[in-house]
């Protein structure tokens, strides 16, 4: 019989992470445009 098993703290690593990158992605646009407000999703209100 064969089994699966899942490394769970490795997925919640690599959930972190994403969410992270994900976050200096968004931090890293700002620096280089030098704008608060890059799309329309930054800050619907703002536009």
């Amino acid at each position: 019989m064969a089994r699966i098993n899942t490394n769970v703290s490795s997925v919640i690593a690599q959930a972190n992470l994403a969410r992270s990158n994900q976050s200096l992605q968004g931090q890293l646009q700002r620096l280089s445009t030098g704008l608060r407000i890059n799309r329309g999703a930054d800050d619907p209100a703002g536009l």
